[in-house]
């Protein structure tokens, strides 16, 4: 079985990120999950700038799970930044997020989004999307060492 992959979640809003951190954690998925709470905080961590310059010989996660709508720097100018940049674009990005809007969507896909996911609205059919995500993402998928 292939090894567990760092998650790096990037959800701004607290009770969306306990569920997402609970989901995995049924299945052993958060064991190497990192949070982050804002586009300009998720980064630093990729970066490895700022208070996350510690980093530096660390690699890049093997999944980011992305919400859109976040303060500082929202989704859509994290996903652009990362699928434009030769080093990080092969990082699996899954946008989890509220917004059902076309344009957003669409948006998402021409910038190179691997899935685009709407967050259900109730409870155990969140933590259900939530757990196969993460494990498609993490055991099933396979993507290249960076």
């Amino acid at each position: 079985m292939k090894k567990i992959a760092e998650i790096l979640l990037v959800e701004d809003n607290p009770y969306d990120a306990e569920l997402t951190l609970n989901a995995l954690r049924l299945k052993n998925l958060a064991n190497n999950l990192v949070h982050v709470e804002d586009g300009a905080e998720a980064l630093d961590y990729i970066h490895a700038q700022g208070k996350y310059a510690h980093r530096t010989d660390a690699p890049y996660p093997s999944l980011i799970l992305l919400d859109l709508k976040m303060p500082k720097v929202n989704g859509m100018e994290v996903l652009m930044r990362l699928k434009s940049n030769s080093e990080t674009k092969i990082i699996p990005i899954v946008v989890l997020t509220s917004s059902q809007e076309d344009p957003d969507i669409i948006a998402c896909y021409e910038l190179g989004v691997n899935s685009y996911i709407v967050k259900p609205v109730e409870f155990n059919n969140f933590v259900n999307v939530v757990t196969e995500l993460g494990l498609y993402w993490a055991l099933l998928n396979t993507s290249p060492d960076h």
